[in-house]
């Protein structure tokens, strides 16, 4: 897959674990990560609950 040569199996297994986890906490963590950013460059910073919840 990402040609690790030259490494154990145990070692493969843990790098390709590790990708998985980083592969999800992207995918989980992008849309947050953009509305914070956001949320810090506006100016005036509306309050984060309505930042959160549209209905509030």
């Amino acid at each position: 897959m990402f040609g690790f040569v030259g490494l154990s199996e145990d070692n493969k297994e843990r790098i390709s674990k590790a990708i998985e986890v980083a592969k999800t906490v992207v995918h989980y963590g992008w849309i947050p990560t953009i509305l914070v950013v956001a949320w810090r460059a506006s100016n005036p910073r509306p309050p984060i609950m309505r930042l959160i919840s549209p209905l509030a």
